[in-house]
C-alpha cells in the first residue's frame, strides 16, 4: 500500500512548481521552468513530450538531450552544438530551443 503525505509526490513522477515567461521581445518568448521530481534510482529530472519527467541518468549525465524524448510528437529534435540544450522543430519549421542550466 502506498501512502502519500500532502505535498509528496510519487515514486517516478514530477510536477511544474514555477513557470514563467516572458514575451517583451517580438516573434520570441522566453520560458522559464521549475519542477520537482521523486525520480527512483537510475533517475533523474528531465523532459518527455515537452513535460517534466524522470529519465534515465545517462542520458543527463552524457547530454544525449534528445535520447529523452523532449519534443512533441511529430517535431524533430537535434543537439545544440555544444550540447547545452536541444531545438525542436515543428513541421511548419517553427523552432523552439531549450537550454539546460
Amino acid at each position: 500500500m502506498l501512502v502519500l503525505f500532502p505535498g509528496q509526490l510519487a515514486a517516478g513522477t514530477c510536477e511544474i512548481v514555477t513557470l514563467d515567461r516572458d514575451s517583451s521581445q517580438p516573434r520570441r518568448t522566453i520560458a522559464r521552468q521549475t519542477a520537482r521530481c521523486a525520480c527512483k534510482k537510475g533517475q533523474i529530472a528531465g523532459t518527455t513530450r515537452a513535460r517534466p519527467a524522470c529519465v534515465d541518468a545517462r542520458i543527463i549525465k552524457t547530454k544525449q538531450w534528445c535520447e529523452m524524448l523532449p519534443c512533441l510528437e511529430g517535431e524533430g529534435c537535434d543537439l545544440l552544438i555544444n550540447k547545452s540544450g536541444w531545438t525542436c522543430t515543428q513541421p511548419g519549421g517553427r523552432i523552439k530551443t531549450t537550454t539546460v542550466s
